[in-house]
């Protein structure tokens, strides 16, 4: 816990910066996994919180009634514990004194996390958590600009239906936690409405690391695809061990991993032919107000941080701008009045067109993907836009 908050102070001391001494500030506020089993992906959500922030400030920060304020943040270190998450955002609010918060990754996290939000009336908005779950509470405060879970494979799907021959039997696989089971739940209406047939729907308990009585089942059934929905380090182990048992479905496609640079240099060539999705890609054709575009966004990003953005960095990057536009839009610091013009912005960002729907959350279609020659190509939309590889070869035609 100590650790935590020397964390979150430290990082709040470099993000605001010396230019807020001299200029009121705005302060955001976030739980974000920085160290433990998640670290890898909160790094996306501290770093893009952070680059927003910077960009905004640069621009001059916001103006509220006529007065111009910066935007500092704070972010403490939830450790990848989710039990964690809803003490540290307390002790955001009543210590720290922030005005306004910034979600945590991972749709248990903001589930649990975005009570706090709703109990003390402070706006949350968050691009970590995808759950239907998140936003059927009726809650009023927490916001979220990922697409629904349920509707992840949405594209995938549709693509499946134009490939040939046409995939019929499917293998459902998902994870227990919140988000893959929202997922699983709208994948199997998808499929139903498509005409395929599930024959085999298996849910395993998140974070495992053994799937080889799973993948054994699977390989039994046959099944021309395999949806997969799961972490990125159960992607992976699933990948590596489904090579050993020689499983190689003429499709495959996994909701999380493959967008991302790490997953290509952790497998390597065994990366290839895999289909994912990813509800943002760095194109000039995303417009922005701060960074010019969603293109130039990802130069500051690898610029700043060595690294490749993701989607995740993307809508946290966002989310910030949210808070840029609702406030000055609400002429006031009260949350209440802030929740409110949250709840009336519409406007076109690195990520993707933000308008919350009533139930707090945006709707932003799915990219299908794959990974051809090392790279990420964009396959499908609402149509086909690059040719696939497929059917996918067996591991001994590779």
């Amino acid at each position: 816990m100590k650790r935590a908050l020397l964390t979150g102070l430290a990082l709040a001391a470099m993000i605001a910066g010396p230019a807020c001494a001299q200029t009121d500030t705005i302060k955001l506020g976030a739980v974000v996994q920085l160290t433990g089993k998640d670290a890898n992906v909160g790094r996306y959500y501290k770093d893009a919180y952070t680059l927003a922030v910077d960009k905004i400030n640069e621009k001059g920060g916001v103006t509220v009634a006529g007065k111009p304020y910066h935007l500092a943040l704070t972010i403490l270190d939830n450790q990848s514990d989710t039990n964690l998450g809803v003490q540290l955002y307390v002790q955001l609010l009543v210590r720290e004194k922030v005005n306004f918060l910034l979600g945590p990754y991972s749709s248990a996290d903001a589930l649990n996390d975005s009570s706090v939000s709703e109990k003390y009336e402070v706006p949350m908005v968050q691009g970590g958590g995808a759950s239907g779950q998140i936003f059927s509470r009726g809650y009023k405060y927490v916001f979220g600009t990922l697409p629904p879970a349920e509707q992840y494979f949405g594209s995938t799907v549709k693509m499946m239906a134009e490939l040939n021959p046409k995939p019929r039997t499917v293998a459902l696989i998902a994870a227990d936690d919140a988000f893959d089971v929202a997922l699983a739940t709208g994948t199997r209406e998808l499929l139903k409405q498509t005409g395929l047939d599930i024959i085999l729907d298996q849910q395993y308990t998140t974070k495992s690391t053994d799937f080889s009585s799973l993948l054994s089942l699977v390989k039994s059934k046959q099944p021309d695809a395999v949806l997969w929905g799961g972490l990125t380090p159960e992607v992976l182990d699933a990948i590596r061990q489904s090579k050993s048992l020689d499983l190689s479905p003429k499709f495959i496609s996994f909701t999380v991993g493959v967008p991302t640079a790490d997953f290509r240099k952790a497998l390597g060539r065994d990366a290839e032919y895999a289909f994912g999705m990813t509800s943002w890609l760095p194109t000039s054709a995303l417009k922005d107000e701060w960074f010019g575009d969603a293109d130039q966004f990802n130069q500051a990003y690898i610029a700043k941080y060595n690294y490749e953005p993701d989607y995740h960095a993307a809508s946290a990057a966002a989310d910030v701008e949210v808070f840029a536009k609702a406030i000055p839009a609400a002429g006031s610091l009260d949350a209440k009045k802030v929740r409110d013009a949250i709840a009336k912005v519409d406007f076109e960002s690195l990520f993707a067109h933000v308008k919350f729907a009533e139930n707090g959350q945006i709707d932003v279609p799915q990219i299908a993907i794959q990974v051809q020659d090392g790279q990420v190509v964009p396959i499908y939309t609402d149509h086909m836009i690059n040719r696939p590889r497929y059917p996918i070869p067996a591991w001994d035609k590779r």
